[in-house]
């Protein structure tokens, strides 16, 4: 199936993660300036990101059910509403602590309503199974997008109107997910028939989560996962913080994570093409065992403009091809309905990992004053998230009727 033939939604969920994931890569480069307004160290706001990315995870596997029960579209709406209000809470706050319930709760609760579970859950009810993963990494591939596209933006605003008039910009932007989600249909009105899908065996939801739960591999995805989210907000949030350590420009930062967006646009539609064409355990297993060496040779070579824009390009093309191929995963063994759920729980281990990643890193720094232990212990969790990937049975575990097209 050709891209340009993917239904209408596949469309609009690309438009809701351009805006609300671009929004959320760039939060890195508002640490220090931040830091310095409230006087705080950077464990204040490596916390307050960590919260975030907590908070997303706790609220994701329910926000996910109720997506699988009345559909993507509400679900979106609100969150796009929670998201804009954090952010506008944020830029008007004044005591530190009240960015752990704006940009922390608010903003952690509007991300799980408009990124990849929600959408990728609405994909896989319209695109056929064996274009899940290419369809899954064409959306995966818009996050990157935003991210490219809203980092050097978000730098120039901060640069002209402070780090409050650039929230506040955001939280209008905001508004550009609602529109979208306006023109989604409910997912409960698309037909199997419809989609070309498979027909799946009845069963609630309680069968499927304890099926989920007594399926070793679906716990060994789970732990992959959690090297992921590690692996991106630790460098999401304190890779600014680290090249200025280094005496870099703010403009290299900016750079780099601009680099991290573009080149997975590429990355994850490229693994999630070779999803499709090879066993995905596999093809993760590659993707882990290339994160370990860009990860190690950025910390090993001098860390230079150009090695940070390097980087930047290197881990940005297996930075979010986990995506397709978890989801995919999951999708593979346990099917499609309920994949907003059972993706959701995956996603909530992934986002421990990301406020681990997030907060360990400022505790790290403000401890030891370098950010040097915890670059390494990042390298040894790729590799091992390798070899996590290697004993995962993806044969599906329950067998599918075509139905006939309408």
């Amino acid at each position: 199936m050709s891209i340009f033939r993917f239904p209408i939604l596949v469309w609009l969920g690309i438009g809701i993660l351009i805006t609300s994931l671009g929004i959320r890569q760039s939060f890195g480069i508002f640490m220090m300036p931040i830091s310095e307004h409230f006087q705080t160290g950077r464990e204040f706001f490596s916390f307050a990101i960590a919260l975030q990315n907590l908070m997303f995870g706790v609220f994701q596997p329910f926000v996910g059910m109720a997506a699988d029960k009345w559909g993507s579209k509400r679900i979106i709406l609100m969150g796009a509403i929670a998201y804009a209000a954090g952010l506008y809470l944020t830029s008007i706050a004044t005591i530190p602590s009240q960015l752990y319930f704006s940009l922390g709760a608010l903003v952690g609760l509007g991300l799980s309503a408009t990124s990849y579970v929600i959408v990728l859950g609405a994909v896989a009810k319209v695109v056929p199974a064996q274009h899940a993963a290419k369809a899954f990494g064409l959306t995966t591939a818009a996050g990157s997008f935003g991210m490219f596209a809203m980092i050097p933006g978000a730098q120039m605003m901060l640069e002209t109107i402070g780090w409050q008039g650039a929230l506040q910009a955001f939280a209008m932007l905001c508004t550009m997910m609602i529109a979208f989600a306006l023109f989604m249909k409910s997912n409960k009105a698309t037909s199997a028939s419809q989609t070309h899908q498979v027909e799946e065996p009845e069963q609630t939801l309680g069968q499927a989560l304890k099926e989920a739960f007594n399926n070793k591999s679906y716990w060994l995805i789970h732990a992959g996962f959690f090297v992921c989210g590690f692996h991106v907000m630790f460098i999401a949030t304190h890779l600014p913080s680290y090249l200025a350590d280094k005496h870099l420009p703010a403009s290299s930062a900016a750079l780099a994570l601009a680099y991290v967006g573009i080149f997975n646009i590429f990355g994850s539609y490229f693994w999630g093409v070779m999803g499709d064409r090879f066993s995905k355990r596999h093809v993760m297993s590659a993707l882990y065992l290339v994160r370990t060496v860009v990860i190690a040779c950025f910390v090993t070579l001098p860390v230079t403009e150009s090695t940070a824009a390097i980087f930047g390009g290197a881990i940005g093309f297996c930075w979010l091809g986990t995506v397709p191929l978890t989801s995919g995963l999951v999708r593979q063994i346990f099917g499609a309905r309920y994949l907003s759920t059972l993706y959701g729980l995956v996603f909530f281990t992934h986002q421990i990992g990301s406020f681990l990643g997030a907060w360990v890193g400022g505790r790290i720094y403000d401890y030891y004053g370098s950010y040097e232990p915890i670059w390494w212990s990042t390298v040894v969790l790729a590799f091992l998230a390798a070899l996590i990937h290697l004993p995962i049975n993806d044969k599906p575990l329950r067998t599918f009727k075509p139905l006939a097209v309408a």
